[in-house]
């Protein structure tokens, strides 16, 4: 008949642990492990359920007395997700590692399959706290989705509008820099970041551009620079025609036609971090408002607004998908309305 009993073993470390075991039948029918325990109170408790189920006529489900697996960490997930990631440029690679580096310390090492709203909620709180902008939060909430979404949990929490809420604040008035503002940096900055000062000036272009141009990219015959489709939100590779005199400054940094390096950066000594940098201290020497590198494009696109062009042909020039985006979010009204004197400030 069905029995289950309890078997008292010594383990090397000299503490005793207790094993479950039970039969179906009579001594002819093979033991069955039912679990190992480190005290006797746990092993009788498992040893009276075996026994209640055999009563019942039932086969014992040992499984159903084991905890759930727990799934990766938020941590493992979302370095999963990050390695998945191979559609995408070097600068967006980094822009999802700083977001998520402000998720890991707080939610790390919660198991992506127990995260709730609650813990988003947490985080949100959690990096408002500690000063961080609306904007910055945000971005670390949906690149936090997207791991979920990619792990496929269903429900996201990360996505539950209702109880992840971001927090207020006021829309920052954005003020391009003047002429006069650009051509003061100019005098002061290096000379390596004099250059790529002038060409995010005229093309209204990301400083993303300034890490991807490549010498390759400068047509010398039409005067104009490539953009690469991977610089744009249009995905799509586009022409920048250069004055003649940016045009001529440009090529007098390059070498001779025969010695020149198709793969070598076109701004060699000028990333776009380092110049965001040196503009800053440029500005703050200067006792003048301080403008970011992207502030040239809103500065750009407030002048062809003002030039009259049309919303399609800016979209085209600078390479923005959407003419509302590019109406909405990058005119502004600027104090002048003139381009800077390259030709001064380069003959300077």
């Amino acid at each position: 008949m069905p029995s289950v009993w309890i078997e008292k073993r010594k383990a090397l470390s000299g503490a005793f642990r207790y094993r479950v075991r039970y039969r179906l039948g009579g001594r002819e029918t093979k033991p069955r492990y039912a679990g190992m325990f480190s005290t006797k109170r746990e092993a009788q408790i498992r040893r009276d359920w075996i026994a209640g189920r055999l009563a019942a006529m039932e086969v014992p489900d040992i499984s159903l007395t084991r905890e759930p697996p727990k799934g990766k960490a938020v941590a493992a997930a979302i370095e999963e997700w990050r390695d998945s990631r191979v559609d995408v440029t070097d600068t967006t690679r980094r822009l999802h590692r700083i977001a998520l580096n402000r998720v890991i310390p707080v939610l790390g090492t919660v198991p992506i399959n127990e995260l709730t709203a609650a813990d988003v909620a947490r985080l949100v709180e959690t990096l408002t706290a500690a000063g961080k902008k609306r904007e910055t939060i945000r971005k670390s909430v949906k690149y936090l989705a997207a791991v979920l979404d990619y792990h496929g949990i269903n429900p996201n929490p990360a996505r539950d509008r209702q109880r992840v809420r971001l927090p207020y604040e006021e829309a920052g008035e954005i003020n391009p820099p003047t002429a006069a503002h650009v051509e003061t940096v100019f005098r002061t900055l290096s000379r390596p970041y004099r250059l790529p000062l002038l060409w995010l000036d005229w093309s209204g272009a990301r400083v993303g551009s300034l890490d991807l141009l490549r010498v390759s990219d400068y047509d010398e015959p039409n005067r104009r620079v490539r953009l690469r489709a991977s610089t744009t939100k249009t995905r799509q590779a586009l022409w920048v025609d250069l004055p003649d005199v940016l045009a001529e400054a440009i090529e007098a940094t390059l070498p001779p036609r025969e010695d020149r390096d198709p793969d070598a950066p076109l701004f060699p000594d000028a990333g776009s971090d380092r110049l965001r940098t040196a503009i800053a201290r440029a500005c703050s020497a200067n006792g003048i408002p301080v403008f970011s590198p992207h502030d040239l494009r809103h500065r750009r696109i407030s002048l062809l607004h003002r030039q009259g062009r049309s919303w399609a042909e800016i979209a085209r020039f600078v390479g923005q998908r959407k003419l509302s985006v590019t109406a909405d979010t990058y005119t502004h009204v600027l104090v002048d309305g003139r381009e800077i004197r390259m030709d001064v400030l380069l003959e300077a």
